[in-house]
């Protein structure tokens, strides 16, 4: 917990775990976000939103790039009660986040071939993550409370989390998800897998990003319309000049959170799109 001039703020835990399965005894940096609420109300029960690549999503300094998200500035300005669990990618120079962050094994030109973890990856966020994270945190650990998150990978992997994993997660949000990536075998994944209706997708791409993968606008338009034909609720967006980095991913964050909360608003104040939520995205440093 911390103060600021004796009130009660948010704040942003921040410990060292390892996954064995993935890489043994190395360790990574694991965050959560606690709301204020969480430390005035003691007895009250969370959502929470499982993200990708955590150490872009909380801290400038800690950020690959020197940009990270800015999740907590837009959660406590919008004073969205949910928790958030985040963990570090994989930094490994031999393609580790794309082997972790890859639900299959596949051949890329330029790249070689990738034996994907996704897997091994969610496996341990199911059964041990999470289940860390509901044991020493109060959380509603239940289906309908439990989201996913990502960009890039992440947001592959997030359609691959709510998808194979849809008795854990009810909603997820993908931005920008490389759905360019074992183009068949992700069409096979969605076509042939089975989710509970309730299931929700948040989904967008940068109008700037397609000319960074071959067809990327035409596959970008099937895995959406595979996902609508299984009569899940998806959300699509093409965002305008939107681009593949963290800056334009946190100019996206009030759409996909609005998405992910929509049927809370009595448990969250959430700003909308286009509404003045006294939340504004930080210019790039």
């Amino acid at each position: 917990m911390r103060a600021v001039a004796g009130k009660i703020v948010s704040m942003v835990d921040k410990w060292n775990i390892t996954i064995p399965e993935l890489t043994g005894e190395e360790e990574r940096r694991a965050y959560v976000y606690l709301p204020e609420s969480y430390f005035k109300s003691t007895k009250k029960r969370y959502p929470v939103l499982y993200m990708f690549d955590g150490h872009n999503v909380f801290f400038d300094e800690d950020a690959t790039f020197g940009k990270c998200w800015g999740m907590k500035e837009f959660m406590d300005s919008s004073e969205t009660q949910l928790i958030i669990a985040a963990v570090e990618c994989n930094h490994s120079p031999d393609h580790g986040r794309l082997r972790e962050y890859s639900p299959f094994d596949f051949r890329e030109k330029g790249i070689g071939e990738i034996h994907g973890k996704g897997k091994i990856t969610m496996e341990w966020m199911v059964n041990c993550f999470k289940k860390e994270i509901d044991r020493e945190f109060r959380t509603l650990p239940d289906r309908e409370h439990t989201f996913i998150s990502g960009s890039s990978m992440g947001g592959l992997m997030s359609l691959y989390a709510v998808l194979e994993y849809n008795q854990v997660f009810s909603r997820a949000a993908a931005l920008s998800p490389s759905v360019w990536l074992a183009r068949q075998k992700l069409e096979q994944m969605i076509s042939k897998t089975e989710v509970l209706p309730d299931t929700v997708i948040y989904m967008d791409y940068g109008s700037e990003e397609f000319g960074n993968h071959t067809n990327m606008r035409k596959q970008y338009v099937k895995v959406t319309s595979l996902l609508m034909k299984k009569q899940i609720m998806v959300e699509s967006r093409i965002v305008p000049g939107g681009q593949h980095c963290e800056a334009s991913w946190e100019r996206q964050i009030p759409f996909f959170m609005n998405t992910l909360m929509y049927e809370w608003r009595e448990e969250a104040k959430r700003p909308k799109p286009g509404h003045d939520s006294g939340y504004t995205a930080r210019k790039d440093k």
